[in-house]
């Protein structure tokens, strides 16, 4: 970085404070700096050597340094504050906690490390770093493990024990196998012993469960702040039960009954946590009473500078601000404990877990640091021994003027000064070097950002700033992008994708207890696997329960016969009785509506496959260059899905693609570059979305996006008038109109396109199945793109049964963070802690208030908590003109906090509304909760997510099951995962509507899937594959025993997976995943897996059961063949008998100590060989 550091030097008074800093315990202030500049000069103080921790005074500040000072240090990480007014919430994500692991690892590893946090980060209170580096775990090859101890150590560094392993901070314990994922990494590590010797490390992908890379040693940081051990375990619970005993007795003398009731319960129940679960996430809060010598963060720091022999640099932003910021933290933070105090939330030690600011200045002032402000104002408490003035210039805006451009660098030139030029794409760059030159200015593109730059000279650079800056006294100049083009350009970096991993896991948790439903007898309830021995062989069979007490037994390895039900609703469905006749008629009748309803989709979609669609052509120089002006970079799964989409539009089929991805992870793009190629070969393009403010909203997108180009773009809503709108179908009738955006006004009789060539419809969910049928009946023979963050369960079945191409986009734009959620009790003086918090950092809420006719009265309510607060209400029931005047407001931030109801699910973006709060989430569905939480956190900056539930109500089994997922699914691109949990909580609506719901209900989801998929391929004249089966029951021993897979639902999934092995190519992937997952599979998995692909094969060749009887091994055959009957005569002469009466079949006698398996793997290959 020599090219931006060497020219500070010149700089006298930046010598004389690096100079004076040399000494320890020196406060020092550069005034004058501006925020552009800062990183710069951070960065440049000792030649960027030694450890840093830079400190600001709101997360929003602290974000944005961080992200101007990683284009100078990659490494360097956020440290947030503690959430400390939410620490008794009952279920909290761990995205804080994962955040501030990742910086104590920072500083305990890596050289010159650089730390940016807030000044209120400063207060809390922290585990010295000997003592946090004591509990690290390492291992590393042929380290001896107790898998015992392991696990406890693993729960007491706060992770979770699961069966599978998802998320950060959970760990799975199968045999010889150990998966973590640690808090601090991407991907979980999978470790293998050897008896009780680490044989392997390995990292592995959390979606396929299958390894990817090998490790020679990993570190686990814990998963929660506050570790232990056994002793200090017993005397901080001592010291609090002691705490605990007192004040309840006091407030009991004081006849505070409710007060001493509600201590003694919080008492109770973190012993019970601490003790039985060794949960220590609930006692992070009671910090004090487990460790009295607590520290710091600086001199956490300072330790850790020590332990690497590093210095410790400390630079101040803005002082006053920051410790303005730090009293008001502290003023309401005693405040609120002191009431939690008086009403028996907390203990008194709990209200201690911060340092003053008075303590943390004079900790300041001891270590010595460097104050950096654009302006001299007194910060009490920091007295600088020194304070230099620094020149520091901002830099004109062009506005993507060129000739401005070139004028300027030319007047730089003539002054000899040197001029760095920053663009945020190489290709960008290369160009702009390019263009410069031929203006005769000695400009270059370089990657070396330690040459220096001559006087005169414009080096030209990769990377991202946010703005530039000028030192007139040594003449140097950085110009950004930003500053040319104006509008932020982001870049981010391309992440490869590891894994090709279906989205899609099969055999969804199967509990015993579940409705199951079998192919040839119906309805009943899965009871368990149970072992049962035949014949001196051990066999798992799988128990169902049908009506009037009849059991069936099925054998694990005919698994595939048997499929989960869903119905719609979660009412109980009625059972069938074995070997009675109405599943028969059931499902008769169940096909024949199905063929009607496949006659009808398949018609819709003969039309669109057998009509040929506008074949589009290439991308044009014009595409391409529309493309670069999006200012962000795409993501790996946003770029492969524009891809697919051009290629079908490219191709001579209609198109119909679902885009599925998260809220703001960049769907429209998709779209707009679609409609920008559709528009560009003088197409028409129609954009649906479902509320007249959307529509207003993508608009403007598509407008600001388009206004260089000559596209003409239209809005056709209720906010035009009858005039306008007639005017708007004229035009469209003559073709003037490129792409027209409207509700669903545009699908009425009087809307006619001179030449339409893609529709799109966004936000997909919130469109009615009759609609979406209009539209199908409007636009056959049309191009269809469906856009949506969590499908309706019907589409994205249609997706996966392969009726509908899919793209599915689940990775995060580069800057957002996941949405920090809590699920707790509701507590007014929690919620208005959390509604002032955000309105402090100048930040708006959402409150969720699911019931209109107290709305009004629950606005009263909060206005009367926040008085200084600007409240308003909304909610579907108003006319839309009212509700677009509210939206404004919001935008236009002349409201606070909007209380409503679910109507801000299809709302528009407000990046500043990032605190969420609702009552009573257990009412919600788990696809409404994910849209709901998906509105915040559309910025930069942390959001929050508060779901409130009533202590006293029982959350029924659905609502915690909800609640559980969704804090489950705090991590990105979950949308796509929600939907399919939503379809397995509350299953599938019909695939075309209403009518075909009853019959869905008879025979449960996937079976009607199945019968649809059937009649779909017979309405086609595809020949219709019939699951070929057969039956085997032979003595072979082939079972998964529990010693190997404990979980239930593991063993059934694996049980679905060898059932589908059909060659050897699939035999040897389904041995390589589960030697990879679960250690060396023992004999009676390796005889399962050998006994399916007999299976499979004898199918294949129309055997339909074998039968081992005594000593004679029988085969049930359709049709065998002339050939097949004489190979098998003359393989085994003797010992052969047929029957080819009402049901055909060959009988093979086994030779003496012949295995079963092996006579029937001889007569298989014998009968193929014949084919």
């Amino acid at each position: 970085m020599d090219a931006f550091v060497s020219p500070l030097h010149e700089l006298g008074s930046f010598e004389e404070l690096e100079r004076a800093s040399a000494e320890e315990g020196t406060v020092l202030s550069a005034t004058g700096c501006m925020d552009a500049q800062k990183p710069h000069m951070m960065y440049g103080w000792n030649n960027g050597r030694g450890m840093r921790v830079i400190v600001t005074f709101n997360e929003q500040k602290a974000r944005e340094l961080l992200d101007a000072y990683r284009y100078f240090d990659r490494k360097a990480v956020y440290f947030p504050a503690k959430d400390i007014l939410f620490y008794q919430s009952d279920i909290r994500g761990n995205a804080l906690t994962q955040e501030r692991m990742q910086a104590f690892r920072t500083l305990f590893e890596e050289k010159d490390a650089a730390i940016i946090t807030t000044f209120d980060a400063l207060l809390d209170r922290l585990v010295r770093p000997e003592v946090l580096r004591g509990f690290l775990l390492r291992l590393k090859n042929e380290d001896t493990v107790d898998l015992e101890v392991l696990r406890r150590r693993l729960v007491g560094l706060g992770y979770e024990s699961v069966y599978q392993v998802e998320t950060p901070g959970e760990f799975a314990i199968r045999g010889g196998i150990v998966d973590i994922f640690a808090l601090t990494e991407e991907l979980p590590y999978r470790i293998e012993l050897w008896g009780d010797e680490v044989d392997s490390i390995r990292t592995f992908d959390p979606d396929s469960q299958r390894s990817v890379d090998t490790m020679e040693e990993i570190v686990v940081y814990p998963a929660a702040e506050l570790v232990l051990t056994g002793e200090q375990k017993s005397e901080g619970l001592d010291r609090i039960i002691k705490d605990g005993k007192k004040i309840t007795e006091r407030f009991r003398k004081e006849m505070k009954t409710q007060e001493a009731h509600r201590l003694q319960e919080a008492v109770d129940l973190l012993k019970e946590q601490v003790e039985e679960l060794g949960s220590l996430r609930a006692a992070e809060s009671y910090l004090t009473y487990f460790y009295q010598d607590t520290v710091g963060f600086l001199e956490f720091a300072s330790r850790c500078a020590k332990a690497q022999e590093q210095k410790l640099l400390i630079f101040i932003d803005e002082p006053a601000r920051c410790l303005e910021k730090a009293s008001a933290v502290e003023k309401e933070f005693s405040q609120s404990m002191t009431q939690r105090l008086e009403k028996g939330y907390i203990l008194p030690g709990q209200a201690d877990i911060l340092y003053t600011h008075q303590t943390v200045t004079a900790q300041i002032q001891q270590f010595g640091c460097i104050l950096i402000s654009a302006m001299e104002l007194r910060a009490e408490g920091l007295t600088p021994a020194q304070s230099c003035f620094f020149q520091v210039h901002s830099v004109n805006a062009y506005n993507s003027s060129f000739e401005l451009l070139s004028k300027d660098l030319k007047s730089y030139k003539k002054r000899k000064y040197r001029v760095i030029l920053m663009c945020s794409s190489r290709t960008r760059a290369e160009r702009m070097a390019e263009d410069l030159r031929q203006e005769e200015l000695n400009a270059f593109f370089t990657t070396d950002t330690d040459r220096a730059v001559q006087p005169g000279e414009v080096m030209v650079l990769y990377g991202k700033l946010k703005r530039g800056f000028e030192y007139p006294d040594i003449k140097f100049v950085v110009l950004t992008e930003t500053d040319i083009f104006g509008g932020e350009k982001k870049k981010r970096k391309k992440k490869k994708k590891i894994y090709e991993g279906e989205h899609i896991q099969s055999f969804s948790e199967l509990k015993p207890g579940d409705y199951v439903v079998h192919e040839n007898h119906g309805l009943g309830i899965f009871r368990g696997i149970e072992k049962i021995e035949v014949d001196k062989t051990m066999r798992d069979y799988m128990k169902i329960e049908y009506d009037k007490g009849g059991n069936l037994y099925v054998l694990a390895t005919q698994l595939d016969l048997i499929q989960k039900y869903a119905g719609a609703d979660a009412k109980k469905p009625k059972l069938n009785r074995l070997g009675g006749q109405e599943w028969t008629k059931t499902r008769h009748r169940v096909q024949k509506a199905v063929q009607e309803v496949a006659q009808e989709l398949v018609e819709l979609y003969a039309i669109r496959q057998s009509k040929e669609g506008y074949e589009y052509g290439p991308d044009t120089v014009w595409q391409r260059e529309f493309e670069e002006m999006f200012p962000y970079d795409e993501t790996e799964d946003q770029r492969l899905a524009i891809e697919a989409t051009k290629a079908d539009m490219e191709s001579r089929k209609i198109m119909d693609r679902l885009i599925c991805g998260d809220v703001g992870f960049g769907k429209t793009e998709v779209a707009i570059r679609a409609a920008f190629k559709a528009a560009q070969e003088e197409k028409q393009v129609i954009y649906l979305v479902p509320t007249t403010i959307l529509a207003q909203q993508h608009y403007n997108t598509f407008a600001q996006r388009m206004k260089d180009f000559p596209i003409n773009v239209e809005l056709m809503c209720r906010f035009r008038t009858p005039k306008q709108q007639q005017e708007i179908l004229k035009k469209l009738k003559k073709g003037l109109i490129d792409i027209i955006i409207g509700t669903h006004r545009l699908v009425q009789k009087d809307v006619e396109f001179k030449s339409l060539g893609l529709a799109i419809i966004d936000e997909e969910q919130r469109f009615g199945v009759a609609h979406k049928e209009k539209f199908k009946e409007h636009f056959t023979g049309v191009d269809m793109l469906t856009l949506s963050a969590t499908p309706i369960p019907r589409t994205l079945n249609m997706a996966m049964s392969g009726i509908r191409d899919m793209s599915v986009i689940d990775e995060p734009p580069q800057d957002r963070h996941p949405v920090q959620t809590y699920v707790v009790e509701y507590n007014p003086g929690m919620l208005i802690q959390a509604i002032n918090k955000e309105l402090k950092r100048g930040g708006q809420v959402y409150y969720i208030h699911n019931r209109v006719e107290t709305i009004s009265s629950c606005a009263a309510k909060l206005q009367e908590w926040v008085p200084d607060a600007r409240i308003a209400y909304a909610h579907g029931q108003m006319t839309e003109e009212a509700m677009s005047e509210i939206w404004r407001q919001l935008v236009e931030h002349e409201i606070d906090i909007l209380v409503c109801t679910t109507i801000i699910e299809t709302g528009v973006d407000v990046p500043n509304v990032n605190t969420l709060i609702i009552e009573d989430s257990d009412y919600f569905g788990l696809s409404q909760l994910y849209q709901l939480r998906g509105r915040v956190g559309r910025s930069n900056r942390r959001a929050f997510a508060y779901f409130t539930f009533r202590r006293e109500k029982i959350l029924t089994e659905v609502a915690s099951k909800r609640l559980n997922a969704m804090r489950e699914f705090t991590q990105f691109g979950s949308g796509f995962r929600i939907a399919m949990r939503d379809l397995e909580i509350r299953g599938a609506g019909s695939i075309l509507g209403g009518r075909q719901h009853g019959h869905m209900e008879s025979v449960g989801y996937d079976m009607y899937i199945r019968l649809l998929t059937e009649a779909i391929a017979e309405e086609k004249g595809e020949p219709v594959k019939k699951a070929a089966d057969c039956a085997v029951d032979i003595q072979i021993d082939a079972h998964i025993p529990e010693n190997y897979i404990e979980s239930l639902a593991q063993r059934l999934d694996i049980y679905k997976k060898i059932a589908a092995v059909q060659n050897e190519e699939d035999k040897m992937e389904m041995i390589d995943e589960l030697i990879d997952r679960y250690g060396d599979p023992p004999k009676s998995v390796e005889g399962l897996i050998n006994a399916s692909l007999l299976r499979n094969t004898a199918a294949s060749l129309g055997i339909t059961e074998i039968q081992q009887r005594k000593e004679n091994m029988i085969f049930y055959i359709e049709r065998p063949s002339p050939e097949q009957i004489d190979a098998i005569s003359s393989a085994y002469k003797g010992r052969v008998a047929f029957n080819c009466l009402s049901k055909p079949y060959i009988s093979v006698k086994l030779d003496r100590g012949q295995k079963p398996e092996r006579l029937m793997e001889s007569v298989l290959s014998v009968m193929k060989n014949a084919m």
